[in-house]
């Protein structure tokens, strides 16, 4: 595996300047700018990571306001109350997508973060405080708590709501692969933890976020 300056060099030539690399990159949130945002804004984005997957993410967007107005704003408390009878319900209104499977996660996913506000204070106290060296824990936690935020789901919400997080993209799952640390899709613990053990040490070097790091490795892999 070679080290972050390679990194920073290949990408500096590849866009010609620091400051037009810099440009390219993304800024995550700080902790306490997590903390700030309320719960029905994770809760909502959360969602719409889960219609997402799999569908031609303008088509949801372009919906997203009607379900803001089915779901009570995201609000938990309120998404928390609907049975399978209000489900049932939505499944007729055309004005959103309905698949009965996603639309399910959405009370399961508010009493997740009930739960989660009732030990932490809120969940953006449980995404703000989880340490990015890390990350790859954060994911498996709400793939397991959560519901439907398996596979790229976890890192993917994550990355829409402004924590720091490399995303194993099709690009960066490439580039790992080509500086030795895996040699397949990481999927399992152990190739996670390689996964994580390798931006580590790329974080360390630089002190860029993981973010940033995730990005500067796709670009790594030829277009």
């Amino acid at each position: 595996m070679r080290d972050y300056q390679w990194l920073h060099e290949f990408c500096l030539n590849r866009f010609g300047s620091a400051a037009a690399l810099e440009a390219h990159l993304p800024e995550p949130l700080s902790p306490a700018q997590l903390r700030q945002i309320s719960d029905d804004r994770y809760l909502s984005t959360m969602a719409l990571r889960v219609f997402r997957a799999g569908l031609k993410h303008s088509l949801v967007d372009a919906k997203w306001p009607a379900f803001e107005q089915v779901f009570f704003g995201f609000d938990p408390e309120k998404v928390v109350l609907m049975g399978a009878e209000h489900l049932e319900r939505l499944m007729q209104d055309t004005r959103i997508i309905r698949h009965l499977g996603k639309l399910k996660s959405v009370p399961r996913n508010a009493q997740f973060m009930l739960d989660v506000a009732r030990e932490k204070g809120s969940f953006g106290a449980l995404i703000a405080d989880w340490p990015v060296t890390d990350i790859v824990g954060l994911w498996k936690y709400l793939a397991k708590q959560g519901n439907q935020m398996g596979g790229l789901s976890a890192p993917r919400f994550l990355r829409m709501v402004g924590k720091d997080t490399f995303v194993p993209s099709n690009d960066v799952v490439a580039a790992l692969v080509a500086q030795d640390v895996i040699d397949r899709q990481p999927t399992s613990q152990r190739d996670l933890a390689t996964v994580q053990q390798a931006f580590n040490q790329w974080h360390a070097q630089s002190g860029r976020p993981m973010c940033q790091l995730s990005m500067m490795l796709a670009y790594t892999v030829n277009h």
